[in-house]
């Protein structure tokens, strides 16, 4: 299957993406419907979980293939792909298992999803000192901003790939081979990329991700990376049977860790969401990345004018291809926003509402590959004239 057919194929978009025969779905940087091949596989699982062992079904083969499979989009090792649940779980994990000493700094986005902003200030009770980075705009987050805000002293910088409001998509490979060369540690936060844009970790030390939003998978079922170089100084902060070693499932005098991916995934899997998850990778894969991204830049790039055409204000309009996503936030002077989500929600249209720091409302709209032409025109021409 390829998105061409997709798009050109009525009966197979609705077959393969059931959302479609009722709703207008651009509401995919919030979290998504499944496909129906994603919901096939849990439902399969499920039903032979009712006469079975739910592990046995599974483990540890799904997991093997999970790895694989994540490990071939992301371009990395099989032993760096974790599965640890959902984008606020995998980030933690990282910022409470790092040895940070009094009068490190970490460099964070104070705009950046909440997920990616608690774990780091957490950190100032060990004496972490916790920068806000300062940029030119929502989301707007150059190489040259990153490096300029760093020191002899920063031990880590936290990103987000992309901001879920401005959808401003971040050069991550450019921003962390900078910091590679300055021995500074890179997690990237990849929620708002991965199953959207090619987001590999030739440069990354970390990244988390769940599958609920642009990799089109189940709530709560993500992706933990750990550079296999870098793997023995983050000690994760829970433990149980799975990553520390127990033969026999009898608990030792001491506590050994499990090497690679293991190590952060401490007890028995969520394996309902570990097989959707497995399946919205298959589907990624199959479609391939670099066809997603240019599917959903050609979207944009047909949205953008559109959406300025009828008087609306949209953030990042004319944002360089390289950092443009499928997330398209925008404002109408004098237009209630609040209200007019609604009332595309009351004719099936699903977008989303949000307000930034200053309280500027915007309503997102965000597209995946498989909404057509005519869904996006529809949206629009129920837009208020300018």
């Amino acid at each position: 299957m390829t998105i061409e057919q997709i798009l050109a194929d009525e009966p197979l978009r609705q077959r393969e993406f059931p959302v479609t025969r009722e709703k207008i779905f651009l509401g995919h940087a919030g979290d998504c419907p499944l496909p129906a091949r994603v919901a096939a596989a849990v439902a399969d699982y499920a039903r032979q979980a009712t006469t079975n062992d739910q592990e046995t079904l599974v483990f540890p083969a799904l997991l093997e293939d999970g790895r694989k499979l994540g490990a071939q989009l992301l371009n990395c090792q099989p032993e760096e792909v974790s599965f640890v649940g959902p984008t606020s779980l995998g980030l933690s994990l990282v910022a409470s298992g790092l040895k940070f000493r009094r009068g490190e700094n970490v460099l964070i986005y104070h705009d950046d999803y909440p997920s990616n902003v608690y774990p780091w200030l957490a950190l100032a009770e060990q004496g972490v000192e916790v920068r806000l980075l300062n940029t030119r705009g929502l989301g707007v987050i150059r190489p040259r901003d990153v490096m300029g805000q760093v020191d002899e002293n920063t031990r880590l910088v936290a990103l987000a790939s992309c901001h879920f409001i401005s959808g401003y998509r971040l050069e991550h490979a450019a921003i962390g081979k900078n910091l590679r060369e300055r021995q500074i540690l890179f997690c990237l936060d990849a929620i708002q990329t991965l199953g959207a844009f090619p987001t590999t970790v030739e440069h990354v030390d970390f990244l988390a991700a769940d599958a609920h939003k642009w990799l089109l998978g189940p709530c709560g079922a993500g992706l933990l990376y750990v550079r296999k170089e870098i793997q023995e100084r983050l000690n994760p902060p829970v433990y149980g049977w799975h990553n520390v070693r127990c033969p026999n499932y009898v608990a030792q005098e001491q506590i050994v860790w499990r090497s690679g991916a293991k190590k952060f995934e401490a007890g028995t899997q969520n394996w309902l969401g570990v097989v959707g998850l497995v399946a919205a990778l298959r589907l990624a894969l199959e479609l391939g990345g670099e066809n997603i991204a240019a599917e959903l830049l050609r979207k944009r790039a047909w949205l953008v004018p559109a959406l300025v055409a009828k008087g609306c204000t949209v953030l990042n309009a004319d944002v360089p291809v390289e950092n443009a996503s499928a997330i398209v936030s925008f404002s109408k002077p004098g237009e209630d926003l609040a209200a007019l989500h609604a009332k595309l929600l009351a004719v099936n249209i699903v977008t989303s509402l949000r307000t930034d720091r200053a309280g500027q409302k915007y309503l997102r709209l965000s597209p995946h590959y498989y909404n057509t032409d005519a869904e996006l025109r529809r949206v629009v021409e129920l837009l208020p004239p300018s």
